[in-house]
């Protein structure tokens, strides 16, 4: 087996862009979908099953887009078609998601509108995200994942930035952040105009930029000969989730309690910092939107914090070790929510909180591929490993509104919920083999 040259930087740059575009629409998703379905009627013991509609369409879409693209060789790539079309679709979704209460539809009609149009996003959002995972796979050496990985999350973070800030910013600049009852902001709306506008511009740079490698030349540094017979290796799913290494369902435990952490902040954070901050949690209010729109920066705080972090992960001497230390200042931030009446002071907690995010964006996928070599069927892989990503999600939000609850139905409470399950997260990092 040939072993895969080092790539110039710039190749490892252009093969993630278009994430860029494809995180400005991802960001828009999470920092707004409770705020959109708040402002439409949903009740707050209710919101986390909005939130099992991305995780399940993942669930299901990633190992097909996995599965199919490793199988797909044409003129125009192995990946980057499904990349294309999900991006195409995503746009078109996002010009109709926030509209949902402007078509003068009933608050039932609304709310189920705007489920369909969510379900639509996020399908086309994973369809599009899944093959820059691939793509690193297909063409970066060992040497250089970390690089490529860590390039990725910096312009994942980078869109995240934007995405977050496009209400708040709308809002500085004069487009009406108050709606009548039931009705989104245009600050957000235009949000999601100008989102879906950069999305499509970044994935058609990408899809100019990046040549993918013919079967052939594929075939030569993977060791696989299956690939230069193109479709003719099948994958069972249940075949290779039994045949997969150890690491792959170790980082996936700690991907559970990750991403059921993240799950309740997506859910419930706008409402946190607004009982926190605002004390209030009335959606009609002036003051809520007020507290969705900083909850905005407070996500661009995090994605800045997220970036500076990502700095400093090289100097840890063992992946395993800034894994769990990025995990634990998370789980600290997301306790810290609660404790901090201030505006400004929240400011502290989200940067705690990138530090987690960065982590992991870019470990668990070093780990997995670097277990995964040798084993063929990459695509396959990353996205049945996307399920550690999804199935904690779908745990997480059928159980929160009876956690909320419980817990006395404060969303400010879950923020703690969040962060013991971060922290056992981290202890969770000490099982994983380290592929030195």
């Amino acid at each position: 087996m040939k072993q895969r040259p080092n790539l110039p930087f710039w190749n490892l740059w252009n093969l993630s862009f278009g994430f860029f575009g494809v995180q400005i629409a991802y960001a828009l998703q999470s920092a707004n979908i409770s705020r959109i379905f708040r402002t439409l009627g949903a009740d707050p013991h209710d919101l986390s099953f909005f939130w099992i509609l991305p995780p399940l369409m993942g669930i299901l879409v990633q190992p097909i887009v996995g599965t199919l693209s490793d199988k797909t060789w044409c003129r125009f790539g192995r990946r980057i078609p499904y990349l294309f079309v999900g991006a195409a679709v995503a746009v078109t979704v996002m010009c109709l998601l926030p509209n949902a209460g402007s078509f003068g539809l009933t608050v039932g009609a609304a709310l189920i509108f705007g489920l369909i149009a969510l379900m639509l996003l996020d399908t086309s959002i994973n369809m599009a995200m899944q093959p820059f995972k691939m793509l690193v796979g297909d063409m970066v050496n060992e040497k250089q994942k970390a690089l490529a990985y860590s390039l990725q999350s910096f312009l994942c973070n980078a869109g995240s930035v934007v995405g977050f800030l496009f209400p708040f910013v709308f809002t500085a600049v004069g487009i009406s952040n108050v709606a009548p009852e039931g009705v989104v902001p245009d600050s957000v709306i235009w949000s999601f105009y100008i989102g879906a506008l950069i999305l499509i511009l970044c994935v058609f740079y990408t899809t100019v930029k990046v040549k993918e490698m013919p079967p052939e030349e594929y075939a030569e540094y993977h060791g696989r000969k299956e690939e230069k017979e193109g479709r003719k290796d099948s994958a069972n799913w249940l075949v290779l989730l039994k045949n997969a290494p150890s690491t792959f369902w170790k980082v996936g435990l700690v991907q559970f309690f990750c991403w059921a952490a993240f799950l309740y902040m997506w859910t419930y954070v706008v409402d946190a910092v607004s009982e926190t901050v605002w004390n209030t949690d009335d959606p009609a209010s002036e003051s809520y939107q007020i507290a969705a729109n900083w909850t905005g920066v407070l996500y661009a705080i995090q994605a800045v914090g997220s970036v500076l972090w990502a700095t400093m992960l090289p100097r840890f001497k063992s992946m395993k070790m800034a894994y769990a230390t990025s995990l634990i200042l998370g789980a600290v931030g997301f306790a810290l929510i609660p404790f901090v009446p201030n505006q400004y002071g929240q400011i502290l907690p989200f940067v705690l909180i990138g530090c987690g995010w960065t982590a992991m964006l870019a470990m668990p996928f070093t780990f997995v591929t670097n277990a995964l070599e040798g084993y063929g069927h990459m695509g396959a892989y990353l996205g049945l490993f996307n399920g550690t990503i999804c199935l904690p999600q779908i745990i997480a939000a059928l159980c929160g509104g009876s956690i909320l609850s419980l817990i006395g139905g404060h969303a400010s409470s879950m923020m703690i919920v969040a962060g013991v399950s971060l922290l056992i997260g981290s202890c969770c990092v000490m099982v994983i083999k380290e592929k030195k």
